[in-house]
């Protein structure tokens, strides 16, 4: 079976267990270790399940270097999707943005640069100048930016993360760790599409200064089509990269390698290694009537559920026909029942190993039925 699950019947019953009986499961084949890396913390994990292929110290606090700038990038994505600024209006461009140090793509002080302009420098040319451009348009000063950075990484779980700038120069107290730029690059990707294609161009000219997009792999590999590369001395050589081939999208991380060609070929065997040996399925859409269940003292006795989001799952290359579905469903719901209640929860094994555990949800809303519904509902429990 190649596509989905198959449908279960609608009984009404509290543990339902489903299998795949069109062909005979295949022999689970061990995977093989994941390639050993140089680079201080890595991590590769699966964009739509959130499943980790490969880590080492990805819980560490580590220097992110220009990194930073997916983060400064996506509080700039947020402006933009909330109106507070626009793509096509013009930045005044302070002292303190173009005397700052690093990579730039040379704006210059006094002059107005447009917004998209800068966003542009700071994705494709790692311009610090274009960073602190927008920290200061945006919010004031840059390190009030950097507490709108802060509050965003909060939101999105990454704990182990602190920014006191827009640009990743060093701090003491500047530090992320694989695992939670992960966390940003993927809400990038989920949230803002349309933005995130512009960590897929190769150039951009400004002020008649071409500068080419320091990710290798955007020339090697054609299926990657973004992130970021970051470098200073403390933090290493650093590169976030983001590849899809068909339908599966993985997203690495490598963080403190010695050069500019490590941090490349250690990301392209993590990407070669996930796309040859795992595949992502999707089992289940959002809204998809799993099963109907007998609903007690409502307006009516059926209530579809279902899940609130899509369910996908990655594993080993081969061993789809091997997973197995587990439903429980609590006993004896009443109602009221408002829609997305969860009712129960959909279990996911592959060889007796769980590989995901979601929320069974009400998909309708269903009010309490007429006193004499619940006087013979009432009747008919007793009598179970």
């Amino acid at each position: 079976m190649s596509a989905k699950f198959s449908r279960p019947s609608l009984f009404y019953i509290l543990i339902l267990c489903w299998f795949f009986p069109a062909a005979a499961a295949l022999a689970k084949q061990p995977i093989p270790t994941p390639p050993k890396l140089t680079a201080s913390g890595y991590l590769l994990i699966d964009f739509d399940s959130g499943k980790i292929l490969a880590n080492k110290n990805e819980e560490q606090r580590l220097e992110p270097a220009s990194l930073t700038k997916i983060m400064t990038a996506y509080a700039v994505f947020r402006e933009l999707k909330e109106g507070n600024i626009r793509l096509d209006e013009e930045v005044l461009i302070s002292e303190k943005a173009w005397r700052t140090g690093g990579s730039k793509m040379f704006i210059e002080v006094g002059k107005r640069v447009s917004l998209k302009d800068l966003i542009m420098g700071m994705i494709i040319q790692s311009g610090n100048d274009a960073c602190v451009s927008l920290a200061e348009h945006i919010a004031g000063s840059e390190s009030t930016f950097a507490e709108v950075m802060n509050n965003h990484a909060q939101r999105l779980g990454m704990l182990d993360s602190h920014f006191v700038n827009s640009t990743g120069l060093p701090d003491d107290d500047h530090y992320t760790t694989p695992e939670d730029i992960a966390k940003v690059a993927i809400a990038t990707i989920r949230e803002f599409p349309e933005y995130y294609e512009w960590y897929g161009e190769k150039s951009f000219l400004f002020n008649k200064i071409k500068q080419h997009n320091r990710n290798k792999l955007l020339w090697r590999d054609k299926s990657v089509d973004g992130m970021k590369t970051g470098y200073t001395k403390a933090a290493g050589y650093c590169l976030v990269a983001s590849a899809k081939r068909e339908d599966m999208r993985l997203v690495s991380v490598v963080m403190g390698t010695n050069s500019i060609k490590i941090r490349a070929s250690e990301s392209q065997s993590l990407l070669n290694y996930g796309f040859r040996f795992y595949e992502t399925h999707k089992l289940y859409g959002t809204g998809d009537v799993l099963n109907r269940i007998r609903i007690w003292k409502g307006d009516r006795e059926s209530l579809p559920l279902g899940l609130g989001s899509d369910l996908k799952v990655t594993i080993p290359r081969k061993q789809y026909k091997n997973l197995n579905a587990r439903m429980e469903v609590n006993p004896k719901i009443m109602a009221p029942i408002r829609k997305g209640a969860e009712l129960g929860r959909v279990s996911i094994t592959l060889d007796d190993e769980e590989v995901a555990n979601v929320p069974l949800i009400a998909l309708d809303e269903i009010p309490e039925g007429s006193l004499w519904q619940q006087a013979k509902d009432s009747a008919l429990l007793w009598l179970e």
